[in-house]
Parts: structure tokens; sequence; C-alpha cells
């Protein structure tokens, strides 16, 4: 309905130009909007503001010339001029019938569309390290992630979800040296464990399976262990110097074979277990990209030269810096220690060079809010390295972490302490579709409180079962049918959709219509938000219905089979929704 009324302003356009009331060369933003309230129309378009300056004519003058050229239409009641010259349309009463038809005939298709048909987006989203488990923070970007992917594939786009597997670096030394150290206390070594260390309970697990595989062959006495290792800080010393000298030791202590066996197996073991908890989460990629492939490709080296023949690389006290405050950044960025070890953001600068050679049309991190200041300083990278339009396909999408509550009270986490809530301890007390939709309930940017006793209640409070509550329903109507001995024809239902003029039809009608354009906008402006509300407004438009009217009415088998019509195409649409959301439409509840 928006875009045949858009198609009836742009004939009313192409009149005003044959008729010499425009300039034959005016190219109108041409905006259709669906009106707050129904009482001013349906639909409402400001198009005459936009044309004042090239027509040289008041606004209102012009709505009124491009009205009296509007072709007729079965489906426009009335077109009003109001204010400066808005043009507000209102519909025939059978307008909207249309539309249920429409979700008949489209079924799981409708709401989709090919507006990004021949574009290509890569979406990048959770790629936490691997150093522990999944927890209730890396949840929401897991959700938000997933579902802007998902949206923008709805509406054309192909998309190429991804993992950056951050299997390289300081992070997963740490993760290694963790594990021996652990490893060694099992052996019998007494020691004071690293305040830099990993310490959850997951690090002994994969120690356990170290001590399995070499019983005490890879031990080393405490003194050997620790001898020339700077003081920790509960020693007056640095907790960085001192489990730097450990990994060092490590290195050195069990060789480069087995420190690798150390380090695979610490990082192996996590990253399955963040893949089950994705999988588990309804959350899937088409590829696991590592770090490690980039650094032992060269890509990382070829990433420093292209910085380097740039001429926004320099040398100071023996570390290899990149000058990203010609960029706008707050200070320049070091790419090569003085001990000649690559930064991580060495890498991350080879990641996203690498990512736009792919050929995407338009690259998408998702990041948590915490990585705002690191923005700034890649897009500077990858500007100073070749084409300013190259670095504008980057867009970074900033997630805030979420805080859990459990009782009223926050509950506190920390991933290198190892107190915090998994992710899989969530999915397992609220279940996968109550904390896919919390999480995606409010805008990425803003700051969320996840009540985890509302996500487990079964009540209307509780937004998401509300939602399943209402396709459910629609199933318990269809059973009720059979369970009556009622038939049902749909084609009767069809042709009988001119019953449905109570106020509750027509508004539930409208809602549907709304579907296809809400998908679109939420895929566009990244805000699955926008889905999650609508379909809440969508089941209560339902709700209010099924309490007001009775749908298995014996004796008006036509107005019985136009209101299961109705009813249908909404469980429909319900379902469709979920499904972008990656909830499940449960048929009982």
């Amino acid at each position: 309905m928006k875009q045949q009324i858009k198609q009836l302003v742009e004939q009313a356009l192409a009149q005003m130009k044959a008729d010499d009331l425009l300039p034959a060369d005016t190219q109108p933003q041409l905006h259709i909007e669906r009106t707050r309230d129904r009482s001013h129309g349906d639909f409402a378009s400001n198009v005459a503001m936009t044309l004042a300056k090239a027509a040289r004519r008041k606004p209102r003058e012009i709505a009124e010339l491009l009205v009296e050229r509007l072709p007729e239409s079965a489906g426009v009641k009335r077109v009003d001029i109001a204010g400066p010259g808005f043009i507000n349309f209102t519909l025939a009463a059978d307008a909207y019938h249309t539309v249920v038809g429409e979700i008949m005939q489209q079924s799981e298709q409708y709401g989709r569309s090919t507006i990004g048909e021949g574009k290509s987006v890569q979406v990048e989203y959770v790629s936490a390290n691997p150093t522990g488990p999944l927890h209730v923070g890396h949840g929401r970007g897991a959700a938000y992630g997933a579902t802007v992917a998902d949206l923008l594939e709805a509406v054309g786009f192909s998309v190429h979800r991804e993992y950056y597997v951050n299997d390289a670096g300081r992070q997963m030394d740490i993760l290694a040296t963790s594990v021996w150290l652990r490893y060694l206390s099992l052996a019998g070594v007494e020691f004071e464990f690293p305040a830099n260390g990993y310490k959850g309970e997951y690090v002994w697990d994969i120690a356990a399976t170290l001590h399995r595989n070499h019983d005490n062959r890879l031990a080393h006495p405490a003194e050997t262990v620790f001898d020339g290792v700077p003081a920790d800080e509960p020693a007056g010393g640095d907790k960085e110097t001192h489990i730097d000298g450990l990994i060092a030791r490590a290195k050195t202590l069990l060789g480069k074979a087995r420190y690798r066996e150390v380090f695979d197996l610490g990082l192996s073991t996590i990253l399955d277990d963040i893949r089950a908890d994705l999988k588990g989460f309804g959350v899937k990629y088409e590829e696991w990209f590592s770090e490690r492939s980039l650094v032992e490709s060269g890509k990382v080296d070829e990433a420093i030269e292209q910085l380097k023949k740039s001429g926004h690389v320099y040398e100071k006290k023996g570390a290899l810096w990149f000058r990203s405050t010609e960029f706008g950044d707050e200070k320049d960025r070091v790419v090569v220690r003085d001990n000649g070890i690559k930064t991580y953001f060495a890498s991350d600068i080879a990641y996203h060079w690498h990512k736009l050679d792919r050929g995407f049309d338009r690259v998408i991190d998702i990041w948590g809010a915490d990585h705002h200041g690191y923005v700034p300083r890649v897009k500077a990278a990858l500007t100073a390295m070749g084409d300013k339009e190259d670095a504008d396909k980057l867009d970074v999408l900033l997630v805030q972490f979420a805080s859990l509550f459990r009782g009223g009270e926050k509950v506190q986490m920390s991933t290198r302490s190892g107190s915090f809530v998994t992710l899989r301890e969530l999915r397992q007390e609220v279940g996968s579709d109550a904390a896919r939709f919390f999480y995606v309930m409010r805008k990425c940017e803003q700051h969320m409180d996840f009540d985890l006793d509302l996500a487990k209640s079964q009540s209307n409070d509780n937004p998401m079962y509300y939602i399943q509550y209402a396709h459910a329903r629609v199933c318990s109507v269809q059973r009720q049918l059979t369970e009556k001995k009622l038939e049902r024809d749909e084609a009767r239902g069809a042709s009988n959709l001119h019953l449905l003029h109570e106020p509750h039809e027509e508004s539930l009608m409208v809602a549907l219509s709304r579907y296809p354009e809400l998908v679109e906008g939420a895929a566009l402006s990244h805000e699955p938000h926008q889905l999650a509300h609508y379909l809440r407004e969508l089941a209560n438009e339902f709700h209010t219905y099924y309490n007001a009217h009775p749908f298995l009415i014996e004796d008006q088998p036509e107005l019985r089979d136009a209101r299961l019509n109705l009813i249908s195409a909404t469980r429909q649409v319900l379902a469709n929704g979920l499904n972008l959301l990656g909830i499940s439409a449960p048929e009982s509840m």
C-alpha cells in the first residue's frame, strides 16, 4: 500500500513536469510515511515542502497542484492537505483486506524483500578471546549480531557471518601459562598463583587433561619456574611484568613443541566450548577466521610494510609507531613493540585490510562499547593504507554489556578472576528464547539490566512470553476447530474479508500491513529492537481481538472463515518475526 501511494505521487509529479509546473530536472526526495494518528489519514507525504524552492511556489500551492493530478485509485478513499502542505492519504475501508491474502500467499516469505540484492555484507560479531567461556556480556553481542545479520539477509543482502578468533598474542600466552601453572599444582608443585593469571575452574579442567596426557613429565620445581621472574603485585612488584616473566619461563622450560601443545590444548578446548555455546544459542557463522593465520601467512608484516610505504610509520625508542594522530586519533599507536613483538593493533589492521580485500560492499564490526576508542584508530590505519572510500565501507556498531540481576541484586562478574555467569548458565536458567529476546529489546548502545526473574516469568509482563502466547493461542483456535468438527474454507474466508469491519479487526490488519516496512527499517538501521517492539504491539492487538470477539461462530461460516484467515495471517507474521529474532514460535504453552 505504501508503494502504491508512492507510485501515485510519482505519476502526479511527472504530470506536473509535463505541465511546466516543475523543472524537468527536479528529483524530489519522496517520503511516504505512516501517520501517527489515523484520524489524520493512513499515510502522509511532505513532498510539497521539499519542492518549494525548485518550483518557486508555496508548499501548500504545490500540494494542491499535485493532488489535482493524482490518478484515481480504488484503494484511496480521500486525500487531504494539512498545515503548510502535508498531503494525507486515507485508504478505503477494504484496502487493508488485501494484506491478509498477501500473507497467506507469501507465507514465510512475507516481509522479505530484495532491496539489498546484489550487495554483499560481512558481519563480524562476538569474536571473544578464547581465554574462557562466553559470559552473559558476550551474549548480548551474539544475539544482536546474529539478528542484524538475519535482518540484512531478509531484505536481500548477501551476508557473510564471521567470528574472528584471537588465537595469537599475549592474552593467549597468559592462558597457556595459566594452564601450565595449574598443571604444576596438580603435579604437586607448590607456589603462589600469579595475580594476573586466569583463575576460572575451566583452567583447572584443561590442566587436568594436560596432566592425564603427560602425568608429571612436564613439571619443574617452583624455584626453577620462578627463577629470574620479577616479583608479583602482592609482593610489591608489577603483575604485568610478573606474568610476562612466567610466560617466558614456560616457553623456555617446555620448549617450542611442548609449549605449543599446551597453548593449543587451551585454545581448542575453549574454542570448542564457545562453538557449542553459540550453536545452542542459535548463532551461526559462515567462517571462523584465525588471527594466527594472518601472522603465519605474513599478512601482518605486509600490512605494516604498507603503512611504511604510506609514510605514516616512524620509529621511537626501538618501537614502531603508526602516526594515527594525523587522522584524528588522540595519540599515535604502537604496531611493533621495542622487543620486536607485534601488537594486537597490528593484527587488527591486517585483518580489516584483508576484509576489504575480499571485496565486500560493506563490513560491519559489532564490538563491546568499551572498544569505542579503538574505532578511530582502525579507520585511520585503513585510510592511511589506501583509499578513504574503502575505509568508509567499515561500520562499527557498539554494544553495551548487559548487567545481570537476580532477586533484585546485581551479579558481579570478572573473567580473569573466574567470577562470572556463563552464557550457558543463562540459557539453562531462562532458556535461549528469553535470553535472545531480552538482549535485543533495547538499542544496542543503551545500557541493559537483564532481569532474570522477569525473563523466567510466564506472565503478560514478560514480553517474549506474551508474543509466543499469541502464536500459541491461534494454534489453539485451530485445534478447537477440529475438536468441534467445524470445517474451514480458506477460499470462502478470502472472499468474505469485507465482513471484517470491527475496529479490532481493522487495527489488526493495519498492524499486519506494517510488517514488511518494519523489517526493512530494522535491517537498514541495524535496530532489531524495532522488530521486538513491533511483535509486542502485534501480540497486544491479537490478544485484544481474541478477548473481544468469538472466532468459531457455528451459524456464520462466512464470518468464521474470514476471521480464521485473519488470525492465521497474524500467526504467520508472529512466526516470521520470531524467526528473525532467532526465537521459537510454540504451538502450545
